[in-house]
């Protein structure tokens, strides 16, 4: 049973972000630290890239942990309540996303995923690295 009325769910749902999240602007941030430039949430592009290096033919997506299904602890929770509802959203967006990287990778663009996990304080150098490495191979 939810715990919630349907008004104050909808509430709730309505401010779950999908641009200029947390995990968002510290990957943005790494990035312009690190001296890249980029664009945000082209639209002419698949699945509305976090950041864009045009010159460089790369794009960074920056998922939610549980909206994308990582394997990490976050991302492997299921809600309890309306559980086929939440199964066949979630197995959704992970297939949604596997499209999308196909098909940026068809037009020749090389893509990067980091996950929400990977933004906490601890892992930020080992992340830095991984984005500088990921944008200076050719």
């Amino acid at each position: 049973m939810d715990i919630f009325s349907p008004e104050k769910r909808s509430r709730i749902m309505r401010r779950v972000r999908s641009e200029n999240t947390k995990p968002e602007m510290v990957v943005r941030r790494l990035a312009h630290g690190l001296g890249y430039r980029f664009r945000l949430h082209r639209k002419d592009l698949p699945g509305r890239p976090d950041l864009v290096f045009a010159g460089r033919r790369k794009i960074i997506f920056v998922h939610g942990c549980f909206w994308h299904q990582h394997s990490c602890r976050r991302g492997s929770r299921t809600p309890s309540t309306r559980r086929e509802y939440w199964l066949a959203k979630l197995q959704g967006n992970v297939a949604r996303d596997k499209t999308v990287v196909r098909r940026l990778r068809t037009l020749g663009w090389g893509v990067m995923v980091v996950w929400e996990c990977q933004t906490t304080p601890g892992k930020l150098d080992r992340l830095a690295g991984r984005i500088a490495r990921f944008l200076e191979k050719s």
